[in-house]
């Protein structure tokens, strides 16, 4: 067992215990003057839930449920703001701690899963997969351009990270035994580590591909009442995320060098493997059809009509339900999805929409602000400090959506407390949102890593090995684009 295996299994022996035992000290601080009681006690669950989300000592659809029902209790026991000696009730605390599952953000995700679903049915994000594969050719260096390739590719379609990473998994690990690889063998692991890496830089680059980048439109939704479209999100994110993609490359290759330089019969092999999944079907041809619509409605928002991106998602997978048009019923579709996921982002919502509303969150930013003095910092400075704060913090937590969940709002608020002139709340926010989408260090950074690593071909040193010098480079990039192409786009004062 390997010092990652020690810590997770640590985390989930001892972390509802350190969990209890932390917000219960937040508790018996007494509550400040210029803090809310409802703002107080969700500070202590806001400590609950990230220590519950970064040791797993709950599963995340388990902790979903014991957040709820603290909000439910500790709310409900606090005065109403509205009747002054009266208290909230459970009822209203319990409206508050649901209210993220009536957000349009929370309904994309969960029509999201369901168009991975649809392609995990029909096979068709394995066809596209195994066809861009078959295309790039069997020298070393080039499978390695073709997984990340695919990875960019399959962003568009598959709306979840896991999704991708499970459909690309079986299809390197067949790579891998046709070509008679062995576990040790670094081409396997730079395969394998070039699925789970570039999927998770894919999710910067599009809106879509990602729940976490839900969260975060979501909470600038709330509070900023603006939206930010896919193409606005695209125009942004996917030169950053393409640049990223050539230093992964780059870097995978020259980190841990391939020790073969060309794979023999490997076309054949590949072609073999699509050759097996027979002719496309009439079901394929449906979901490509129904994705493509999909991404010309996303792509055109704001410019050629006026429908949102979870109005179109939701029309989507009801032409994909609707009998002869479509191609799954309910009963094939619910087995694929990912229902905790589902969970843990609704209450995710309700939690930073409550810290918000309660002015926790504010007070938070507040003393952050000053502690770090950044009351008068440029825009630049900011976002080096909280870039550098998320990237750190990511190493304790397997979740991204419960990373953006509990810090997003705490962004949101901190850059509305600067008060240097040119501080674009929206941009900034976008922009650091970017940052939480980091998971390249540990296995349990992100649930691609680990379905990867499961696979046997890469260790935890292969990702301490490319991820540290990765994470450095992305958020140093991170900087460098803030002071050119994102303050060019006004993103950045």
């Amino acid at each position: 067992m390997d010092k990652s295996e020690k810590k997770e299994s640590f985390g989930k022996k001892y972390g509802l215990i350190l969990a209890l035992i932390a917000m219960a000290i937040v508790y018996l601080f007494p509550t400040p003057v210029d803090l809310p009681t409802q703002g107080h006690r969700l500070i202590g669950i806001l400590v609950f839930a990230v220590i519950i989300w970064m040791t797993e000592g709950v599963s995340y659809p388990v902790s979903a449920f014991v957040i709820v029902t603290f909000m439910a209790f500790a709310l409900g026991m606090a005065p109403d703001p509205a009747k002054y000696g009266a208290l909230l009730g459970t009822s209203k605390a319990l409206q508050m701690g649901l209210s993220g599952f009536s957000t349009t953000a929370w309904a994309l995700v969960a029509a999201a899963m369901f168009l991975s679903a649809g392609m995990m049915i029909t096979g068709l994000d394995k066809r596209i997969a195994l066809v861009v594969m078959s295309h790039v050719g069997v020298k070393s260096s080039r499978l390695v351009i073709g997984v990340i390739f695919v990875g960019f590719i399959l962003s568009f379609f598959v709306p979840s990270t896991t999704a991708r990473v499970s459909c690309m998994v079986p299809i390197v690990v067949g790579i891998i035994r046709a070509f008679g690889l062995e576990k040790g063998s670094t081409f396997a692991a730079v395969l394998m580590m070039a699925v789970a890496q570039a999927d998770s830089l894919w999710n910067i680059g599009i809106k879509t591909a990602a729940a976490q980048n839900m969260v975060a439109i979501g909470f600038i939704q709330q509070v900023l009442g603006k939206d930010i479209s896919w193409l606005e999100w695209f125009i942004a994110a996917a030169p950053y995320a393409a640049v990223m993609s050539v230093i992964l490359y780059q870097l995978l290759i020259h980190v841990m060098p391939p020790e073969i330089k060309e794979m023999p019969g490997g076309k054949e092999a590949l072609q073999k493997m699509l050759k097996e999944m027979g002719p496309v079907s009439v079901n394929e041809k449906k979901l490509l059809i129904i994705s493509c619509l999909l991404l010309f409605f996303w792509v055109t928002e704001k410019k050629l009509h006026p429908f949102d991106t979870t109005t179109v998602t939701i029309t989507g997978i009801m032409l994909m339900m609707l009998p002869r048009i479509g191609f799954m019923s309910w009963k094939d579709a619910v087995p694929h999805i990912n229902w905790g996921t589902v969970a843990l982002f609704g209450v995710g919502i309700s939690l930073g929409t409550a810290l918000l509303k309660s002015g926790a969150a504010i007070w938070l930013a507040n003393h952050f602000v000053a502690l770090f003095g950044m009351e008068t910092m440029t825009p630049l400075v900011v976002i080096a400090i909280l870039a550098f704060f998320l990237t750190v913090i990511h190493l304790g937590f397997a979740s991204a959506t419960g990373l953006a969940s509990a810090m997003i709002p705490i962004v949101i608020a901190v850059l509305q407390s600067v008060k240097t002139p040119g501080i674009d709340v929206l941009g900034m926010t976008m922009i650091l949102q970017y940052t939480i989408c980091f998971g390249y260090i540990l296995p349990v950074n992100a649930p691609q890593n680990m379905i990867a690593y499961s696979t046997g071909y890469i260790t935890s040193k292969d990702f301490l090995k490319t991820g540290i010098p990765f994470t450095i480079i992305s958020y140093c990039m991170i900087l460098l684009f803030s002071a050119t192409y994102w303050h060019w786009l006004g993103y950045v004062g």
